[in-house]
């Protein structure tokens, strides 16, 4: 048996896979066509049957049409076309991946459907225009970061900010932060890594795309876990509306709001239904400037009940900006 012959039971499962799908299938005459005018192989009626019962053996989901020519389709895949398209929407709508590795992503993606579908799936991506980031080595930082919690070892690395050039600027005059990592969490389309610094005690967060390039891994042990630590517990508290003393807060909402109130505070928190076309609810919450704007966001459709210093907070905080705001005018 030659070289070709050897490989051809290979070639047919790629053609398969990449040509047929359960809406398309090839006849025995057009497999023996692609395996010689694309790949130099000679194939004949008997042999394709016997390397398809082959790839059948093997554990290819190949289902057989009998007629006069036979035709074959792949039946089942890695992936289903719409959880391809889950995913490939998922990477087009994520923040945290570039344009051009969101293009990379979605092209490798669609090439695990047939070739038809992989059309298909392409002709719906819409990367352009998307809020996206530049940090083109995010991958590489994410990947060093990963390979020190596994091996429980600190990282050395610079963050930076935007200016108000929108250009990137290093902290702290480049200064390199001595971190120990214990977690990558997603959160709000992006990555954030989760530890201590270097001679503190205290759980902090970093954006995973605000690291400037590929982090050190240090040959320092990393700082033990806390027992009590918990990176559900550290994101709860960490964003928006949860850092600093955190205190329960009764809310009054429009009933229209109830998406808007699970979206923010998940779906155990418990509404109360009121007669008046409201509902009340209870949240644990830091009661700052956040918190205060998210309020004042749906324009009157949210109200503090209690308690009364923060309805007196939320009061003064009001006013101040609408003062602020009458003076710019006046001076103007």
């Amino acid at each position: 048996m030659d070289k070709n012959s050897k490989l051809r039971p290979l070639y047919i499962a790629k053609i398969l896979y990449e040509l047929t799908d359960e809406d398309h299938c090839l006849t025995t005459p057009e497999i023996i066509s692609i395996l010689e005018s694309e790949y130099g192989i000679t194939g004949y009626r008997t042999t394709i049957a016997a390397d398809i019962e082959l790839l059948t053996e093997f554990g290819m989901d190949i289902e057989v049409i009998k007629s006069s020519s036979n035709m074959y389709h792949m039946v089942s895949r890695l992936f289903d076309q719409p959880e391809l398209k889950l995913l490939i929407d998922a990477v087009g709508a994520s923040k945290f991946i570039t344009c051009k590795k969101s293009r990379e992503l979605t092209q490798k993606l669609s090439s695990l459907a047939s070739r038809k579908h992989s059309d298909t799936l392409l002709s719906h991506v819409h990367i352009d225009g998307r809020v996206k980031p530049e940090n083109e080595s995010a991958y590489y930082i994410v990947d060093a970061i990963n390979e020190a919690i596994l091996k429980k070892k600190k990282i050395s690395f610079q963050y930076s900010r935007t200016t108000l050039g929108k250009t990137r600027q290093l902290r702290f005059n480049g200064m390199h932060y001595v971190f120990s990592p214990f977690d990558l969490v997603w959160h709000g389309d992006y990555y954030y890594m989760i530890g201590v610094l270097d001679k503190h005690t205290d759980i902090s967060c970093f954006r995973v795309d605000r690291i400037s390039k590929q982090p050190n891994i240090l040959e320092q042990d990393s700082s033990p876990i806390p027992d009590e630590y918990d990176p559900n517990e550290v994101i709860y508290k960490s964003f928006r509306m949860y850092s600093g003393h955190t205190e329960t807060v009764e809310l009054v909402c429009d009933n229209t709001l109830v998406d808007a109130i699970i979206d923010r505070f998940g779906k155990n928190v418990d509404i109360i239904p009121y007669d008046d076309g409201t509902f009340g609810v209870k949240v644990n919450l830091a009661a700052n400037h956040v918190f205060f704007s998210w309020i004042f966001g749906f324009g009157g459709k949210v109200s503090i009940k209690a308690p009364e210093g923060v309805r007196n907070d939320y009061r003064e905080m009001v006013k101040k900006e609408y003062t602020k705001l009458f003076e710019k005018h006046s001076d103007g």
